[in-house]
């Protein structure tokens, strides 16, 4: 019987993590699992539509509060006294912690029971919700958003594992998964809808506290309906996760301070010098690994390491709409809500396209889709980055985003089978949790390049700086899409090519 992982239609990372995630490992029992998945899945149509339920609001919380806080950044900056550059701490605490973390939090599934770790990660993401929305500093600010990312980094990967363990291979699988990619690529964008609704409807710490008893929500239904799995032998690379998490926190730290003391500062080359050793120590702490954490055998694929430059440099550059929301909000003198607005025609094509993907897969394969997003995304974002203080917003702001929407449409699904095609099964779990942690990490060095690099522009006037500053930062976004063309070009397409 096929598998997920066998249809070239962006499902593939169900049917890798399924593998690898049957009890017992990859040496267990495979012929009976799928029969035990099938009874799990057996309690009807809406015990398996509740399940789905409470993984993919799950799941939303978590990329939701990626981009949340970009529409309420003006009156998170007045409130908390932050500077240009201290800002992107808010961002970057959540996702360098995220990042750091994934694998890690993959692994203490596999060791303490997804169901179980799923519960606790809750349960810290949503106290930690509950800290930054009663912040009262800005360490205090920065402190609970990175909480929140150690939640977000066991709740992502129990969340997948646990789906793929409620459906059965084939048709329900599928369409599960297909809700939950659907989940990945809109909670981003509806973020900067929903982050502008309630900044300018209450507060923008209202957002934070509406996880709270969604959270306590999901918790009681998950006790309830979600399946416990079995648990594996093994220990956690600690090590290999500190290394990660540190190295990359300080390079971002460094590319920071650029903005502030200049590159050849020595608060700069430090920090940029000590994540750049930690990194290397990293790799040979991998290598010598019985358990890693990132077996390096993953990058053996000329596809597969395309795949994740690809994501790093894409995701990455989607940092550009920390930019445009302060942007709209500045220069236009819109409100949150209608800053949030702005976005939508964004975020409607997007969900046309992406749910029109499998289709487009089947008829013209993924390397020829997944260039075609990619593209379209770098046009749209070389549009955007156009804004000056006379842009009007329906040709400056709203057209580009229809494209850049398109393009996230088409790109999502394909760059992610890509990061796992291929993975074997005992590394599938390290195989998807690489994918999301190249993402994160990917985002918090993006943010702290535009943002040095934004803050270099200086007009003497409040607005046009904001107006100079983001033209200067989407500049940027557009030439990171312009290398993720380049990635997709020289390695994945050959790569697929060579397999024909």
């Amino acid at each position: 019987m096929r598998t997920a992982a066998t249809h070239d239609t962006g499902d593939a990372p169900a049917g890798q993590v399924a593998d690898s995630s049957r009890p017992g490992g990859p040496s267990g029992d495979r012929t009976t699992a799928p029969r035990r998945q099938a009874r799990r899945s057996s309690g009807g149509p809406a015990r398996s539509t509740l399940i789905l339920a409470i993984i993919c609001i799950s799941y939303f919380m978590v990329v939701l509060d990626n981009s949340i806080v970009f529409t309420g950044l003006p009156q998170i900056r007045s409130d908390m006294g932050f500077s240009e550059t201290g800002l992107s701490w808010i961002t970057n605490a959540y996702v360098l912690v995220f990042g750091g973390l994934l694998l890690l939090g993959a692994r203490a599934g596999d060791l303490f029971g997804h169901r179980k770790v799923f519960l606790y990660s809750l349960v810290v993401f949503s106290l930690a919700s509950l800290l930054v929305g009663a912040a009262q500093s800005a360490w205090w600010l920065i402190a609970a958003r990175a909480l929140q990312g150690v939640g977000a980094a066991v709740l992502a990967p129990s969340a997948l594992s646990l789906l793929t363990r409620s459906f059965a291979e084939g048709k329900a699988r599928n369409r599960a998964m297909a809700a939950y990619s659907a989940v990945a690529g809109l909670g981003a964008a509806f973020g900067l809808v929903v982050g502008g609704l309630v900044a300018d409807l209450i507060s923008w710490r209202a957002g934070f506290f509406l996880n709270v008893p969604i959270g306590i929500v999901m918790m009681v239904l998950a006790v309830r309906f979600l399946p416990e799995t079995a648990r594996r032998r093994g220990r956690f690379d600690i090590a290999g996760a500190l290394l990660a998490t540190v190295g990359s926190t300080a390079l971002v730290w460094g590319i920071v301070n650029a903005a502030d003391h200049g590159w050849t500062a020595p608060a700069t080359l430090l920090p940029l010098a000590s994540g750049a050793v930690m990194l290397v120590v990293f790799v040979g702490v991998e290598r010598r690994a019985a358990q890693p954490i990132v077996p390096l055998r993953l990058f053996a694929s000329r596809e597969r390491s395309g795949a994740y430059v690809t994501r790093m440099l894409y995701m990455g550059a989607m940092m550009g709409f920390f930019f445009t929301a302060q942007f709209v909000q500045s220069v236009y003198g819109w409100t949150p809500l209608q800053a949030g607005l702005a976005f939508l025609p964004m975020t409607l094509v997007n969900f046309v396209f992406a749910v029109r993907v499998p289709r487009l897969l089947e008829r013209f394969g993924r390397p020829r889709v997944l260039a075609a997003g990619v593209a379209l995304t770098t046009l749209g974002m070389a549009w955007l980055s156009r804004l000056d203080l006379h842009t009007p917003y329906l040709t400056g702001v709203a057209l580009p985003m229809v494209i850049i929407g398109a393009g996230q449409g088409l790109a999502l699904a394909p760059m992610t089978s890509s990061g796992v095609d291929g993975v074997a099964p005992e590394d599938a779990g390290a195989g998807s949790g690489l994918v999301n942690t190249v993402h994160q990490i990917g985002s918090a060095l993006a943010l702290s390049i535009l943002t040095a690099v934004a803050a270099t522009v200086s007009t003497g006037h409040a607005a046009a700086d904001i107006a100079a500053r983001s033209a200067t930062a989407l500049t940027g976004s557009a030439i990171l899409l312009a290398l993720a063309v380049a990635a997709v070009l020289t390695l994945i397409v050959p790569a697929r090519a060579s397999r024909k």
